[in-house]
């Protein structure tokens, strides 16, 4: 069978609501997918469109404050992935490239857990910044209700998807329960301003990146200036935006477990055509999805074969995203927030 060269789209409400061929049948299409593209779009999901409006209009309404004062709120620290991140504050190529200077063409505002774990787990040493307090803005006040019936939403969708690749690697479904069940995953609006003067050479709206955790759950608009994704020819493929659905990505730790056999694939987000205007601002949804900051990530038993070593040393959820949150600042950016 040829590899997939372009992102299929994947109803998932037979798993949600099917028997047990069903279920497998929906497993054996995502397989397929994280093995040859690392992406999918999923249908049948279940989450309300009007909570998905909702976001995005309150989320504008926030992108849409003044500068200063969304500065009020900025992201504290290079290890602290809460608040708001400005136009060219991060390259998220610098995660894959150590040469990337040129900052992205977005910004940002994002949040962590809304739902604290026990206090002993969550203010452990480990737990390092990864249960930090969430900074809301004053305005627009339906903003902290608004994403965090958002961020349920998508911890539950998340859970579903990780049991959906359970069965998909060959083991139990809930073989990942335990691993999510106090997930460190953050919630990210990114911004893509319409581009009122060009691009500095080589600078896009996100430079070629993967993503650090699990899985990704991505919730985008029909603007010119989108998402590409690398496939397995080296092609830049666009990805489509089908109404009513949410695109999937893997991450580094899920590509960590299965020892490669699914692949971390590489994406950007490219700038639109020249004089598109307003018609080309954009902006993302983005849910993160990461497992507890102590579980263990190692090489899946059955995904490696007979006299085949595993390829990555044993780390944890924290430890990587933590090295993975530091790595894409920029210098300017990280020397503000530390002062």
């Amino acid at each position: 069978m040829s590899k997939l060269l372009e992102v299929p789209v994947i109803d998932i409400a037979r798993f949600r609501f099917g028997d047990a061929e069903d279920r497998r049948a929906v497993a054996r299409e995502v397989d397929r997918a994280c093995t040859d593209i690392g992406f999918l779009i999923i249908d049948g999901h279940g989450v309300d469109p009007g909570l998905i409006e909702r976001t995005r209009a309150v989320s504008r309404e926030f992108f849409d404050l003044p500068e200063a004062e969304k500065r009020r709120v900025a992201r504290p620290g290079v290890d602290v992935s809460r608040g708001y991140t400005g136009l060219e504050d991060e390259s998220v190529a610098r995660s894959r490239d150590a040469t990337a200077t040129q900052g992205d063409l977005n910004e940002s505002l994002m949040i962590g857990p809304v739902d604290r774990p026990d206090e002993a787990y969550a203010t452990a040493p480990a737990a390092g910044q990864h249960f930090a307090p969430n900074i809301w803005p004053e305005r627009p006040a339906a903003l902290r209700p608004v994403w965090t019936e958002y961020y349920r939403a998508m911890g539950d969708l998340a859970a579903t998807i990780m049991r959906i690749f359970a069965l998909a690697l060959d083991l139990d479904e809930d073989y990942f329960d335990d691993k999510i069940d106090k997930h460190i995953s953050r919630l990210r609006l990114r911004n893509y301003p319409a581009q009122a003067q060009a691009p500095k050479p080589g600078q896009i709206r996100a430079g070629a990146h993967s993503d650090y955790g699990s899985l990704t759950i991505l919730c985008t608009e029909d603007k010119p200036g989108g998402l590409q994704v690398c496939n397995a020819e080296g092609e830049w493929v666009d990805v489509p935006i089908v109404p009513g659905t949410f695109i999937i990505n893997i991450g580094d730790l899920m590509e960590r477990w299965s020892n490669d056999r699914w692949v971390s694939t590489l994406h950007r987000v490219v700038n639109p055509p020249a004089g598109a205007g307003g018609a080309a601002r954009r902006q993302s949804i983005v849910f993160f999805h990461n497992p507890n900051y102590d579980a263990r990530i190692e090489c899946l038993p059955n995904c490696t074969r007979e006299g085949e070593a595993p390829r990555y040393p044993v780390t944890t959820s924290g430890d990587h995203l933590r090295s993975m949150f530091v790595t894409t600042q920029n210098t300017a950016t990280a020397a503000e927030t530390e002062a």
